[in-house]
Order: C-alpha cells, then sequence, then structure tokens
C-alpha cells in the first residue's frame, strides 16, 4: 500500500546533508525545496514503481530499504539491486522514459517525490544542483561497474564478503554501527543479486561464523573480525550501492 503523507520542509530533514548540495544558501535551498512534490509512506512488500511505468520522478528514499529487480523470461526475480535511506531511486527511467524495473519495499518505508522536468528545470538555473545531479549519475555508472566485476571475477566468499562489507560502510555513513547490521533483504534475494544460489550464501554465511569473522543471529549481522573480511575484497566498493 502507498500513502501520500505531508512533507517535511528540507531545512529540517535529517538528510539535508546527504540529498543536498553541499554549501547551499538559504534561498537557493528553497527553491529546490519547491521541485519536492510530496511525500510518499510505502508499507513493507508494496511497489513504489514497476517495469514499464511511465518515467515522472525520482525518488529521494527519506526512510527504509528497497529493492530493485526485473522479471526474467523463464519467470525468475532477478534483483539489481538494493537501495537505503539517503539514496535515488527512479535513474533507470531517463534515459527511454520508461521505468526498467520494479522498486519494492523490503520495509514500512518513506520517500520524497521529485518530478524530474522541475529539477532538470532548475538545475540549468542552480550549478550546484547540477553538480549534485551529475555526482548521483557518476556513482551509479561507478555501482554498475562495480556490479560487473563483482560478478565476473569474484568466489563466492569474495562476493558475500564484498557485500557485507559495502552494507556495513553505507550504513555507517548514516550514522549507524561499523559493525552491527540488520539485513532488510532475505539470503535468496542476496543470491539473486550476487549471482549466487540460495545454499551457496548460507554456506559461506556460515563459514564465516565458523571461522569468527560475522556473528550471526538471523537477520542480525555482527562484524567480528573487519580485517579478515576486507582480506576477502579484492574489488573497490567507493562506497556506492552494491
Amino acid at each position: 500500500m502507498i500513502s501520500s503523507v505531508s512533507k517535511t520542509a528540507c531545512s529540517n530533514c535529517h538528510l539535508k546533508t546527504t540529498c543536498m548540495p553541499q554549501d547551499v544558501s538559504e534561498s537557493d535551498l528553497l527553491k529546490i525545496e519547491d521541485t519536492v512534490s510530496l511525500r510518499l509512506k510505502i508499507k513493507k512488500g508494496s511497489t513504489l514503481f514497476y517495469w514499464g511505468d511511465p518515467f515522472v520522478s525520482l525518488y529521494r528514499i527519506r526512510v527504509g530499504v528497497f529493492k530493485t529487480c526485473l522479471s526474467t523470461q523463464d519467470g525468475r526475480i532477478q534483483v539489481t539491486g538494493f537501495q537505503m535511506t539517503g539514496e535515488i531511486l527512479g535513474l533507470d527511467g531517463i534515459v527511454s522514459q520508461h521505468h526498467t524495473c520494479d522498486a519494492v519495499a523490503l520495509e514500512d518505508a518513506e520517500v520524497c517525490v521529485v518530478p524530474f522536468h522541475l529539477m532538470e528545470t532548475l538545475s540549468r538555473e542552480l550549478i550546484s544542483l547540477q553538480q549534485h545531479v551529475h555526482r548521483i549519475m557518476s556513482q551509479k555508472i561507478v555501482h554498475d561497474q562495480g556490479v560487473m566485476l563483482l560478478l565476473g571475477s569474484m568466489r563466492a566468499d569474495e562476493r558475500v564478503a564484498t557485500f557485507l562489507s559495502n552494507l556495513v560502510q553505507r550504513l555507517h555513513a548514516r550514522g549507524f554501527s561499523r559493525s552491527a547490521l540488520v539485513l532488510r533483504m532475505t539470503r535468496e534475494e542476496i543470491g539473486s543479486y550476487l549471482g549466487l544460489k540460495l545454499e551457496t550464501v548460507s554456506r559461506t554465511f556460515s563459514k564465516f561464523a565458523d571461522d569468527k569473522i560475522i556473528e550471526v543471529k538471523q537477520r542480525h549481522v555482527r562484524i567480528l573480525n573487519t580485517d579478515a573480511l576486507k582480506a576477502l575484497v579484492n574489488a573497490p566498493t567507493c562506497g556506492t550501492p552494491l
């Protein structure tokens, strides 16, 4: 289920430092704030947009975690990414003007809706906003390159280690622990994303636990040996969403 709620002023939002261009003036902040049309609440399991939907807006995640996915010809669901608080959904629709994946909430979530035509118009006036948008798009390119390297050259344990390391880095950048996290996604969804079978993901988690690299209690994971985890990571994560 999706419902609208009254929006919070960007100047009072806890994501201001990550969502807005750095050193933005108060007057420019008000202009950017006007592009945010509304906020939406999305219940766990609900879909924000579907593959083939017309592209109209970008969505800044204010609360929660999403997965992007698509259906293969044989009926399987392929997970293409996980996005969390402060990150952008909808960039996939810019080229074709239609979304090329589904965006599904993995927990109760909120997003700020930014009509793309308004942001595009304002970007021509505010260089800082234009540069901010370019950085976001560049991060997306780096992310896609990282995924190709992840799937093309890493062993199963390296893929899982990279995934966990990147996830905890992103969470720490948002004020959470350096070593503890709650996996909002299932082992099966992780396997789909990493190109691994469910059994392989579960076996790798168990091996990491046996080796005292991590501690696992259902979806709660604690990193016990950061150096050992990093030693398994051969590809740079660059702080981008893997």
